[in-house]
């Protein structure tokens, strides 16, 4: 059985919508460093 903890439903909001922009974040890297591999990114 996992082992439980109580958390402020504030608290669990927070968590709840900083994973969700760390998922964004790290999505928009791997499309950003595809890009660079692919050549759709050049340097100036």
């Amino acid at each position: 059985m996992p082992e439980t903890v109580t958390i402020p439903k504030e608290e669990y909001k927070r968590l709840k919508k900083k994973e969700e922009i760390d998922t964004e974040l790290l999505g928009d890297i791997a499309k950003g460093i595809k890009d660079v591999l692919t050549g759709k990114i050049k340097e100036v």
